[in-house]
């Protein structure tokens, strides 16, 4: 089963609840929280206090996105506030901290994932293999909006997809970056099974058709 994962930072926050109850009524099952601290990338987005306001508006899943430097400072808050899975870049500090931001992450009861940049290798997840629930590739820069979809990404998603199912691990793939209903066939095609989309859902009138489109469902 695709999972559709609306990337909030799209969403008119003007009128948040609904924008999160049509989504949650069309289909989708999580929602994708988008950190920026204007340090790890250019720019700077959401917090603690909105995810806490999110969590009482909405029972659907929350996939925390920590485009921040050193995210071992922050994991522990982010669970508390409400998120469900926590997912921290690999490039956001040394290895051994990134081990214990993930172990930390398990240890309040939570999912945890890693995030790969475009740039990165797909081998800088192995590491981590043990400790996550989740790989994210990136298939557009992180912190920068309006970008084009990075096919040659998908590279990444079916080498990790071969080595996780080699290995039989419980392990969820998504992509993030220019997803939309043309692209999203490449991405499940590739092996990902987790779909992150911003405007391609949140800037449809017809969310439900928006979400079946990307799912590869008929409308």
């Amino acid at each position: 089963m695709i999972t559709i994962a609306p990337s909030l930072l799209s969403a008119d926050f003007g009128k948040l609840s609904e924008e999160l109850a049509e989504v949650a009524d069309a289909g989708a099952e999580w929602l994708h929280f988008d950190v920026m601290d204007g340090h790890f990338v250019p720019n700077i987005s959401m917090g603690i206090p909105v995810l806490k306001s999110v969590r009482k508006a909405t029972d659907l899943f929350l996939d925390a996105h920590l485009m921040i430097t050193e995210p071992i400072r922050y994991v522990r808050q982010f669970c508390e506030a409400g998120a469900d899975l926590v997912n921290v870049h690999v490039e956001a500090d040394s290895q051994e901290r990134i081990l214990q931001a993930l172990k930390m992450i398990r240890q309040e009861g939570k999912r945890s994932g890693v995030t790969i940049k475009p740039a990165t290798p797909w081998e800088a997840v192995v590491p981590f293999l043990d400790e996550i629930d989740l790989v994210l590739v990136m298939t557009v820069e992180p912190g920068f909006g309006g970008q084009h979809f990075m096919a040659e990404q998908l590279a990444k998603v079916r080498s990790l997809h071969g080595l996780i199912s080699e290995q039989k691990r419980e392990i969820r793939l998504e992509v993030d970056g220019g997803v939309d209903k043309d692209t999203a066939p490449l991405c499940i095609e590739a092996g990902a099974d987790v779909l992150v989309a911003g405007s391609a859902v949140f800037g449809r009138k017809d969310r439900m058709e928006a979400v079946r489109l990307i799912r590869g469902e008929s409308v």
